[in-house]
């Protein structure tokens, strides 16, 4: 705890899972929870201002959703409704994406500390839109 007593974030790249366990929808759900609980800390962290208040709490929503959209999917009525809740979580990861790089380049926050969680929100993105486009693919090669 080198830094002001402050718990260190570890960094994507350190407890990112291999390849080949990105299929297991217990390393992805552990990797949005984790995304989730970073998020809450982000936005505690922001300035009480109106602005804070603001994209605090878009920040938050969208967030802290997208776990909540997969572990949705995870029990989907239907081939259709698990692509569709994939696909609602990806647009949250996208939401998200947008206010983080807002708050960077608003100044509201330090760059250097939205870094790390920008790169996840990006890893994050591409895998599950990656779960979306197989998933649709697999839903053409069905009918």
């Amino acid at each position: 705890m080198g830094n002001g007593g402050k718990a260190e974030e570890p960094r994507p790249g350190e407890n990112a899972a291999p390849d080949h366990q990105m299929n297991d929808p217990q390393v992805v759900e552990d990797r949005l929870l984790d995304y989730a609980a970073r998020i809450i800390k982000v936005v505690e962290a922001l300035p009480k201002s109106s602005a804070g208040r603001r994209i605090g709490d878009e920040l938050l929503r969208s967030g802290t959703s997208v776990g909540a959209h997969y572990e949705e999917a995870q029990g989907g009525e239907s081939h259709a409704d698990f692509v569709h809740k994939l696909q609602i979580a990806v647009k949250e990861l996208r939401e998200s994406n947008y206010w983080l790089r807002l708050l960077r380049r608003s100044g509201k926050l330090p760059a250097n500390r939205l870094t790390d969680i920008l790169d996840e929100s990006n890893q994050l993105r591409a895998m599950l839109s990656k779960a979306v486009a197989t998933a649709k693919g697999k839903a053409k090669t069905a009918t």
